[in-house]
């Protein structure tokens, strides 16, 4: 049986690598070392959306960090890392950290999402269904996989000569959710001088620093119109669109906007 101990947010240092969260037995671990990171061919044919929720305050987090850039350059999925605040007691304050994405991993674990639930570092959670931990390379393509293969709204995508983004979305038989706009940083390096990574110079993708709500999809076909005031988040070099269930549910489709 795995033994797994999850991180919430009152635990002290000693619990904050991803070590303790997920203590897998003497067997499975090897399993794991056993059976290097495969390069999984995605199929390219709608992104799946990936969340990273790490720490500069983690020295679990760095090899999360470049599975996070491997995957944001591949067609079949949309990266977008979540920093989140509560590594900072270790002696490090994240620069890059949100309240906002720390209290998304906390509605995340209060929901039961699937595999390995909580709240600790690094985490990946795939499409809003599942999470495992975030430097798990095999197992993370693996539920890529799977999630591409659900059913989902169709999104398409047109820049008019005005420059306005007209993002056109069928959700028949999808049901009831809302269409967000997020902004995103492409790229940060930031050099940690002090607590566990003190010392390095960590890199980072797609790193969310807000959102808005642009409508709901409640069936059937819709279209929104994203202008060039809309894409003015504070941070932000990148836009996105995602389709999310809920405040912290399922994330049902999402696509990098030109």
């Amino acid at each position: 049986m795995q033994k797994l101990i999850w991180i919430a947010l009152a635990t002290g240092a000693a619990l904050f690598t991803a070590a303790t969260v997920a203590m897998n037995d003497t067997a499975d671990m090897a399993l794991q070392r056993a059976k290097p990171a495969a390069a999984a061919p995605l199929d390219g044919k709608r992104p799946v959306v990936v969340e990273f929720f790490t720490s500069q305050g983690c020295s679990s987090c760095p090899p999360s960090d470049r599975l996070a850039a491997k995957l944001a350059r591949e067609p079949g999925v949309l990266v977008i890392q979540r920093p989140v605040t509560y590594g900072d007691r270790l002696g490090w304050a994240d620069t890059l950290a949100s309240p906002t994405n720390t209290a998304l991993q906390q509605a995340y674990a209060r929901s039961g999402l699937a595999g390995r639930n909580g709240v600790y570092t690094p985490q990946a959670v795939i499409a809003g269904r599942g999470g495992l931990v975030g430097s798990q390379e095999r197992a993370l393509r693996q539920q890529i996989a799977e999630a591409g293969k659900l059913a989902a709204p169709a999104v398409r995508l047109r820049t008019k000569p005005d420059g306005v983004t007209e993002i056109m979305i069928d959700g028949t038989g999808i049901g009831r959710a809302q269409v967000l706009l997020v902004g995103l940083d492409s790229d940060e390096t930031v050099s940690v001088s002090r607590g566990e990574n003190g010392g390095r110079s960590l890199s980072y993708t797609n790193i969310w620093k807000g959102e808005r709500a642009l409508g709901t999809l409640s069936g059937g076909e819709a279209s929104f119109m994203v202008d060039a005031a809309e894409k003015i988040i504070a941070g932000a070099n990148r836009y996105a669109v995602i389709v999310r269930q809920g405040k912290a549910g399922p994330i049902l489709a999402g696509q990098i906007l030109p």
